[in-house]
């Protein structure tokens, strides 16, 4: 074989050249977008690229690269794929000035062939293009469903200095909308957005179930901050590095790399909550001896923090947690912020 380990390496993650890592369940046999697996009523798979080989002269170009690219892991029937921030011209050998060319009025010329995906496909596509509206140039993240149909847009809050003074950009308003799908409650931020936690923390108080966060940079450990701090999945979706899919632990699910630089899938079971570990922690050999493998529980030791999982259809987190007298991480904080509030007004009246 002459070809060089890197270029099979390139075209497996990719699936071209005759050699595919996504088979459909039945070998040779196209995967039917209309039969999705049997999967966890929460179990959402979702998808995360990288900008890797999404390049060419031309805005219209590079998407029909992304198309290809989204093609190559349809085995992995995904709920949801997330797309770098500005993908349709972070390809281009050199970004142009604002136009019609390379912004649009969702769904138009660029989000078109991604919608046209997403109906094709059944899966949700976060699309980070530019938008204008009256007048205004916007850095958006254009959320797709699954009949290809334009659910919103999230407009970066948070732009950089050069967006604003160079390239012409407005930044978004400063309330931040959580998308409701079939899913759950979906938020997004982007890139320069992690220096901020007022967006972060409005989709949690919004009750977000995941955060995607489309960006020109990887983001590290700021990435697996935001899901620790917050409390929810947080996915990346990069130009450069690893994208990333983190669960609401901080804990990294999976990540790109150097077998799979087109991105990442994996699924999120979104049927779990966050426990303090005391005195919680204590009655999961009972919730075993009762349920078995039916639930899962594990602890971070150090953080004193665990977390109940269902793995069977039939059975609820929140049954659990009634049945054996559990309350979450968020409502043992908003108890105690409630004692302690009351204290404060009683100290507060006393010294009137």
């Amino acid at each position: 074989m002459n070809e060089s380990r890197r270029n099979f390496l390139n075209k497996a993650a990719l699936g071209v050249g005759g050699v595919s890592l996504f088979n459909a369940s039945t070998p040779g046999q196209a995967v039917n977008p209309n039969e999705k697996p049997q999967r966890l009523p929460r179990e959402v798979w979702v998808a995360t690229l990288t900008q890797h080989e999404l390049t060419g002269t031309t805005v219209k170009q590079v998407v029909q690269k992304t198309v290809k690219a989204m093609e190559s892991i349809r085995g992995y029937q995904p709920d949801i794929i997330c797309l770098p921030e500005a993908f349709h011209v972070a390809g281009l050998p050199k970004e142009p000035p604002l136009s019609s060319e390379t912004a649009e009025t969702p769904i138009g010329h660029i989000t078109q062939p991604l919608a046209d995906f997403a109906k094709q496909h059944k899966c949700y596509v976060i699309a980070p293009v530019y938008t204008q509206e009256a007048g205004r140039y916007y850095n958006t993240a254009v959320l797709i469903d699954r009949e290809g149909k334009y659910v919103g847009g999230y407009k970066k809050m948070r732009p950089t200095e050069g967006e604003i003074n160079d390239l012409g950009f407005t930044p978004g308003p400063l309330e931040v909308p959580v998308f409701e799908t079939d899913l759950g409650k979906i938020g997004v931020q982007i890139c320069f957005d992690i220096e901020w936690m007022q967006g972060w923390q409005q989709l949690k108080e919004k009750g977000a179930d995941m955060v995607f966060w489309p960006s020109a940079f990887a983001g590290g450990k700021k990435v697996e901050g935001m899901a620790w701090l917050h409390k929810f999945p947080v996915i990346s979706s990069t130009r450069k590095g690893a994208s990333k899919i983190c669960d609401l632990t901080g804990e990294v699910v999976a990540q790109s790399g150097q077998y799979n630089l087109w991105g990442v899938c994996a699924p999120l079971n979104l049927e779990k909550v966050l426990l303090h570990s005391w005195p919680y922690a204590y009655r999961f050999l009972d919730i075993h001896q009762q349920y078995g493998d039916r639930v899962r529980t594990y602890t971070l030791h150090e953080e004193e923090f665990s977390v109940l999982e269902s793995r069977d259809p039939a059975l609820k987190v929140a049954d659990i947690m009634k049945e054996y007298d559990l309350i979450s991480y968020e409502e043992n904080k908003q108890r105690a912020e409630a004692a302690q509030q009351k204290y404060w007004n009683q100290d507060s009246s006393s010294m009137r």
